[in-house]
């Protein structure tokens, strides 16, 4: 059985040439290590999220209007960090957890170009999930089974939390192991804000901040599969569901949005990770911006309602800037 994406981005290629030659591989290691061509062995900043950038210039950071609820971060490719609001403290992120969950499976287990990856069967327990009340979940039946790129469109587009345990069974044997593994992965990407508790997010205690997940996300984005994933409009083909299902995040496709994840509950308010491509300086690039904790104690729905309506704000702003004017006035 397999989804169709009923709208989804068209699927880039990577390619990579190895020098075979001894001495050359040793050269590519040294020139790697010196950070010459712009990557760096593990533990370097470049390798902990990308945050080894320059900060903008000061002035360019006030023009935005940042949310005066919960906490942001924004980073813009080719302008650099742009900081943080709020206080970056811990707080329960729902859904948002999913990047990780997806971002680890994908690294133990690559897609690469159009491969959809190996089948993968729908268990008694992510069937028995699926009609929850009390959190979002996928319609599967047991049995069934799908690509890895289906059931990672499962979890990503239509945030079934249900798929997302699956995907930790699959990938771990356990769901404890899986989470683990999530832990030491935030670990090595410099997310020190950062705890995690299951692989879905429903668990409050899966806490972390804008600052961290800026980090994760953009690291993220690197994997083309990941991009094309989490740019899935909607996926149709489901047995019990007739009707495509739409993504949700309902910013996806407007304003230049590529992704990223939704996530929402009482405790976490309305969560967003976002990307989009914006024209600044007369260049498009890509911009990834975190909006975390909004309007938290409120209903799910309205928390979400708001981290949208934030999180448009802060990209439509983007366009309105001028880091070469801003960074003029900062220089005197």
């Amino acid at each position: 059985m397999s989804l169709a994406p009923a709208r989804a981005h068209a699927r880039s290629r990577n390619r990579i040439t190895l020098w075979s030659a001894g001495s050359a591989l040793i050269a590519v290691i040294v020139l790697l290590g010196s950070g010459l061509f712009g990557f760096a062995l593990p533990g370097r900043a470049s390798d902990r999220g990308g945050l080894a950038d320059s900060a903008v210039a000061p002035g360019v950071r006030t023009q935005l209007p940042w949310p005066s609820d919960g906490q942001a971060a924004l980073w813009v490719e080719g302008v650099g960090d742009f900081g943080t609001s709020g206080k970056q403290v811990p707080v329960p992120i729902a859904s948002v957890a999913k990047v990780m969950t997806a971002y680890l499976v994908l690294q133990n287990h690559p897609l690469h170009g159009g491969d959809d990856g190996p089948r993968i069967k729908i268990d008694d327990e992510a069937a028995a999930g699926s009609y929850s009340s009390d959190e979002s979940a996928t319609p599967v039946r047991p049995g069934a089974s799908f690509s890895q790129r289906d059931v990672l469109q499962m979890m990503m587009v239509t945030s079934g939390n249900n798929i997302a345990r699956l995907l930790a069974r699959w990938d771990a044997g356990a769901q404890s192991a899986f989470v683990k593994k999530m832990n030491e992965r935030a670990a090595a990407l410099g997310m020190d804000d950062t705890y995690y508790t299951d692989p879905s997010g429903f668990d409050k205690e899966t806490t972390s901040t804008a600052a961290d997940q800026l980090k994760l996300a953009r690291t993220a984005m690197k994997d083309p599969a990941f991009r094309a994933i989490v740019a899935t409009e909607e996926i149709a083909g489901l047995p019990d569901a007739p009707e495509p299902l739409p993504n949700t995040n309902k910013l996806l496709g407007k304003d230049g949005v590529i992704g990223l994840k939704t996530g929402s509950s009482t405790p976490a308010g309305g969560n967003l990770a976002w990307a989009a491509h914006r024209t600044i300086d007369g260049k498009q690039r890509l911009a990834i911006g975190i909006v975390l904790h909004q309007s938290a104690g409120t209903t799910p729905a309205q928390g979400l309602e708001d981290a949208f309506t934030r999180s448009q704000k802060l990209i439509r702003a983007l366009d309105d800037i001028s880091t070469t004017k801003a960074s003029a006035r900062a220089n005197g």
